[in-house]
């Protein structure tokens, strides 16, 4: 079974996380997801989320903490996710792949329909909000 490597963004600002929807047209249609793309040969993970936002968001991000990796089995394939909590550096956001993007309060994350392997990063990362804001 194909195992893919994904670095993802947790971007904070103003006290809001950046969510995306995935496009009609791209796997997991309509879910949200934390922005982010596959890791290329040779590339770190944090050199491929800059890309990745880059290409997607049309901004640059400042890499921040990294959480654990989280691996994730779909029906076909495997998927271990990279998260790491970004702020914005530059760039105005322009979505260039997703069909919408939210902001919302770490309280509110667990209202949207989440693509299954990002579940777990919403947990993860909520524990650290809760422990770093308490």
């Amino acid at each position: 079974m194909k195992h893919i490597h994904v670095s993802c963004a947790i971007i904070e600002n103003r006290g809001k996380v950046l969510c995306t929807q995935r496009s009609k047209s791209m796997s997991l249609p309509l879910k949200w997801e934390f922005p982010g793309g596959k890791i290329d040969s040779g590339e770190s993970e944090e050199e491929c989320l800059r890309r990745e936002i880059a290409e997607e968001l049309g901004i640059l991000v400042k890499v921040g903490l990294a959480l654990p990796p989280h691996t994730h089995q779909y029906d076909t394939f495997f998927v271990t996710l990279y998260p790491f909590i970004c702020t914005i550096k530059s760039g105005k956001i322009t979505l260039r792949e997703h069909a919408a993007l939210i902001w919302l309060s770490p309280q509110e994350l667990n209202t949207l329909d989440w693509a299954d392997a990002d579940i777990s990063v919403v947990g993860e990362y909520l524990q650290i909000a809760r422990e770093t804001h308490t």
